[in-house]
């Protein structure tokens, strides 16, 4: 086909009307090994059971290729399968509307076509079905057809030399190079396949963008509105007076339909005024006192304005123990707490600060998410923890007083951005408290940070507030384009960590 110009290429759905067309591919394809070839009614079978499962690739008229598929419900396939069992006698009785799982039972390209890379149209076809039709992947036996030139080699040790190209095989390194991956070695797959010495590779696809069927109504988000204040320290004279205002933006930012609102570290710090005579951690211990309060306060507001609330962080004492904690307001009224688990030599020095020791990941209405307050976003081994459990969203609540300290969190979170697939949202507070000891001035620019990937913004940024000035930042980040990224990203940070050599793991969960 070199030499001669093509004027069209066409992927349609296979008829009847093209099996004579067919036969003579599939014989010239296969080159009589398999001695076979899908009889007139298979053909009317199959167009008829699952027409859309079943096309072809035409250039300039002529049958250049094809690919054909049933629909099973894979808990009922047994793991040591054969081809025959799949087909059931080419009686199709396999196919099942309603299963789970898109099942290659052929796949072809003409030898005079091959090069013009018409099978991976063909597979992307396939997982289009997958998406369209939510199905959990693609499955099919696939052939090795240089096996008989390695007899020597067990199947398992063929496949891993293919996988690290110390051997050639045409059939599976396509299907690597198209996102499949060997899920196990499938002995007597396929009558009469001599070349593969009758093995063959069970090769799977996932679907990305599977969702289970619920029987509970529900909605799965994508799009998920964030909405952070950048808060303004200001005197209070009552705990009422700093709810008013804290109600004041769950209000502005649940106006817009946000999902989360997230509020900075020690946001309430002004009501310490009133203690600003006594010793610095007995002030903070009367701050503490508000905790149980302000926590009620947001649980009702969560609901009332259907928004999940991040409450920063506050002053808790445990057991005559002080803590850095916050609260989790989910807005159908359930409650989790977070721990501060690294307290800066500040915390410690000035008010007796006791390390946390809680870290794990919430599952939310709109994604998995994770929280790092301030100086925690700085130690990458939390948030890779978190990561490993899914994590979409990481939230880092802060309080900074100079442009370095703001500095050290910012680029650290957007590092945790890029090194652990997911968007983080930071949150502080700005302005200055002239009337409590140790708060001095605030310095804080809140942002929403992304991955660095073709999807996503060429920086990394997906908003920022304005530095250092009371407001509202509410953006818009989509959970889809992570799952994208895992799967398909120009680099894939998650997937090619090296476990074999290193790991992060928790001494206690």
């Amino acid at each position: 086909m070199e030499d001669q110009k093509i004027e069209n290429i066409e992927l349609t759905y296979l008829t009847v009307d093209d099996f004579e067309e067919l036969k003579s591919a599939t014989l010239e394809s296969y080159g009589g090994v398999l001695d076979s070839f899908w009889k007139k009614g298979h053909i009317e079978r199959l167009t008829s059971i699952f027409p859309e499962g079943q096309v072809v690739i035409k250039i300039d008229g002529v049958l250049a290729g094809s690919a054909l598929s049933l629909i099973v419900d894979y808990d009922k396939i047994d793991d040591n399968h054969t081809y025959a069992d799949i087909i059931e006698g080419e009686t199709f009785k396999n196919h099942d509307p309603y299963g789970d799982v898109l099942y290659g039972i052929d796949v072809f390209i003409k030898p005079e076509f091959r090069g013009l890379r018409l099978g991976r149209r063909l597979y992307d076809y396939r997982k289009e079905i997958c998406e369209n039709l939510n199905l959990k992947g693609i499955v099919f036996g696939g052939r090795m057809p240089n096996y008989h030139k390695h007899k020597a080699l067990t199947p398992k040790e063929y496949i891993e030399k293919v996988k690290r190209k110390e051997i050639h095989d045409p059939v599976l390194n396509f299907q690597i190079s198209n996102d499949f991956h060997p899920v196990r070695v499938l002995k007597g797959y396929l009558e009469g396949d001599t070349a593969s010495n009758e093995y063959a590779v069970l090769m799977e696809w996932d679907n990305i963008y599977y969702t289970k069927k619920s029987k509970r109504a529900s909605t799965v988000k994508s799009i998920v509105r964030l909405g952070l204040i950048q808060w303004q320290m200001r005197p209070y004279n009552t705990l009422e007076d700093l709810m008013q205002q804290v109600e004041f933006f769950v209000d502005s930012v649940s106006a817009y339909r946000s999902d989360f609102a997230l509020f900075p570290e020690f946001f309430n710090a002004p009501l310490m005024a009133k203690f600003n005579h006594m010793y610095e951690p007995e002030a903070i211990r009367e701050l503490a006192k508000y905790t149980s309060a302000i926590v009620e306060k947001m649980q009702q507001l969560s609901i009332s304005y259907n928004i999940n609330i991040i409450t920063g962080s506050m002053p808790e004492v445990i057991d005559d123990n002080l803590y850095n904690v916050g609260y989790l307001c989910r807005r159908d009224g359930s409650l989790e707490r977070y721990e501060k688990l690294h307290v800066t030599p500040d915390e410690a020095k000035v008010w007796g600060m006791q390390r946390g020791n809680k870290l794990q990941t919430y599952q939310t209405d709109a994604g998995k998410i994770g929280i790092l307050i301030c100086y925690d976003s700085e130690f990458p081994e939390l948030s890779r923890l978190l990561a490993d459990e899914g994590m979409d969203i990481l939230f880092i609540p802060f309080l900074t007083d100079t442009q370095n300290g703001y500095s050290r969190v910012r680029l650290c979170a957007q590092a945790r951005a890029i090194e652990n697939e997911c968007y983080v949202a930071i949150a502080g507070s700005v302005g200055n408290l002239p009337n409590v000891n140790n708060m001095d001035i605030q310095y804080a620019q809140s942002a929403v940070f992304t991955p660095c990937d073709f999807s996503f913004p060429n920086n990394g940024i997906k908003a920022e507030a304005t530095t250092n000035t009371e407001m509202i930042l509410v953006a818009d980040v989509d959970l889809s384009l992570l799952r994208e990224l895992h799967a398909f990203g120009a680099v894939k940070n998650l997937k090619d960590r090296r476990k074999d050599f290193y790991d992060v793991i928790r001494v206690n969960k």
